[in-house]
């Protein structure tokens, strides 16, 4: 019995721990767009969506409890600076 009751604890433990560990969106995004950056990765985009949600690309994290889930796509990221114009002769 004693045995079965330990047995209890200890898969009751890590459900509680995984439970608390929700993240914000914003903050995991953060984090893993760092470790693509980190790896080499230059052309993606990473979008917040609802778990529910069909969006391309492919689930790489979830977030705030898991109502929300991060999605990767492989692609042009959006230009952050505008191109330079061509200079006039």
């Amino acid at each position: 019995m004693r045995l079965l009751a330990a047995i209890g604890v200890l898969l009751f433990v890590p459900a509680c721990a995984h439970a608390q560990a929700a993240k914000p969106c914003e903050e995991l995004k953060t984090e893993i767009a760092a470790k693509l950056d980190a790896k080499g990765v230059k052309s993606y985009t990473l979008d917040i969506v609802d778990k529910d949600k069909d969006a391309e690309g492919k689930v790489v994290g979830t977030c705030e409890g898991g109502t929300k889930k991060i999605m990767y796509k492989r692609g042009a990221a959006p230009a952050e600076t505008p191109a330079p114009e061509a200079s006039k002769p």
